[in-house]
């Protein structure tokens, strides 16, 4: 089998891996439309313009209802992405609820913390100080809402942006990554990113995650869970604290820590990570390493979007156009490394394009296939991601369950 991660120069695979998670905020789904693919041999697999294939499905595993980390057995998660706005708006969440309600659907990932800040008010004021953006809003009652979900049986889980923090910068201006003059390092886009080495840092979300658990989430998942990309173009970064440690390592040390904290808590810890992760040897530039993550989190959640694989990956010349392959490609190499670690079970969740970047189209249909690219690979959970957290053209690929 073609491997990935010989394909491509790292500085390439950096870059295909940034350009995927700034899709997660950024990617605009295009409007369905009929017509065909045309397949790396040439072909064409025909897509649906009325009723879409069946929805595959597995074994859905455990209840959601209860779970600690001494279990045996994990449950199978399948979730939808929430994002902040859709969190803070009733109509929005009795739509969701309702498709969690009649489809296999049995979890969200809600914004607890993103790029904005906070989305909740909390009851401790040195969490508040980097509240965040105030023109964004808040989840008004956000108890509430999770007493809602769980009396739906829905899992609600905590996205915590971690690294990524302009507004914690903001309010942290001595937690940051500097220059090599001692200047505040600013990314392509205009942001301060906090200091992955400062435990100041690491123990404020912390606090976000243990008050997460507290208002009753029953995961935490952190994101941006890495270092800034390393442009040759940007000035060099520079990481007070750092004392020697590498990259990958902080990173570890760091997961290790909060795994550590919210176990005593009965809660999973669960990290979002480049899709890339699964194939390279060894890390990659920002600091995600396989074997370093998969045995210090409960969960790895890899963003194995087929749009974000250049033309020619494991040997498919459209990479997007067959969205079952990558995902079977991509996460078969995932349990290959987790069982030489020793790790069994659902500890790898991935996440699956439920938006279009570029031809095709992304419909019900390319949901089904990725699900079954993933069950085939040996998992049974997955998160479905749309930026906007809207999912109607994408419900037909859903089981009804």
């Amino acid at each position: 089998m073609p491997r990935f991660a010989l394909t491509l120069p790292c500085t390439l695979l950096l870059a295909a891996a940034c350009a995927g998670e700034q899709s997660r905020a950024e990617a605009t789904p295009a409007t369905p439309a009929g017509g065909a693919i045309t397949d790396s041999a040439g072909g064409t697999t025909a897509l649906a313009t009325a009723a879409p294939a069946p929805a595959a499905s597995a074994p859905r595993g455990p209840s959601m209802a209860t779970f600690t980390p001494g279990d045996s057995v994990a449950p199978v998660v399948r979730g939808l992405y929430v994002n902040r706005f859709a969190a803070q708006s009733t109509r929005k969440m009795r739509n969701l609820i309702a498709v969690a309600d009649s489809t296999e659907i049995n979890a969200f990932v809600i914004d607890l913390k993103d790029e904005f800040g906070l989305n909740y008010v909390s009851r401790h004021a040195d969490v508040n100080r980097n509240a965040g953006d105030p023109d964004k809003g808040k989840v008004r009652n956000l108890r509430a809402l999770l007493d809602t979900l769980k009396a739906h049986r829905i899992l609600p889980i905590a996205r915590i942006v971690v690294f990524k923090d302009p507004w914690g910068a903001k309010a942290n201006p001595d937690h940051v990554i500097r220059k090599p003059d001692g200047g505040i390092w600013v990314d392509k886009a205009g942001n301060v990113w906090v200091n992955p080495y400062d435990r100041f840092i690491w123990e404020y979300n912390l606090k976000v995650a243990e008050e997460a658990v507290e208002l009753g989430f029953g995961e935490i998942q952190f994101d941006y869970i890495r270092f800034p990309e390393p442009y040759k173009s940007l000035p060099p970064q520079v990481f007070p604290g750092a004392n020697g440690q590498s990259k990958p390592d902080a990173i570890a040390e760091f997961l290790r820590v909060a795994n550590a904290r919210l176990d005593k808590l009965g809660t999973r810890t669960t990290a979002d990570i480049f899709g890339l992760v699964t194939t390279v040897r060894g890390p990659l530039e920002v600091g995600q390493e396989w074997e370093k993550l998969a045995p210090v989190t409960d969960v790895l959640l890899p963003m194995t979007y087929p749009s974000h694989y250049p033309r020619g990956s494991f040997g498919i010349a459209r990479p997007n156009a067959e969205p079952g392959r990558i995902q079977q490609l991509a996460i078969a190499k995932a349990r290959e490394r987790n069982e030489k670690l020793g790790l069994t079970g659902e500890r790898v969740r991935p996440w699956i394009q439920a938006f279009t970047l570029g031809a095709p189209a992304y419909t019900a249909e390319h949901i089904v296939a990725q699900k079954q690219g993933i069950y085939d690979a040996g998992y049974k959970g997955w998160v479905l991601w749309h930026p906007g957290s809207k999912y109607e053209v994408f419900l037909a690929g859903l089981a009804k369950e």
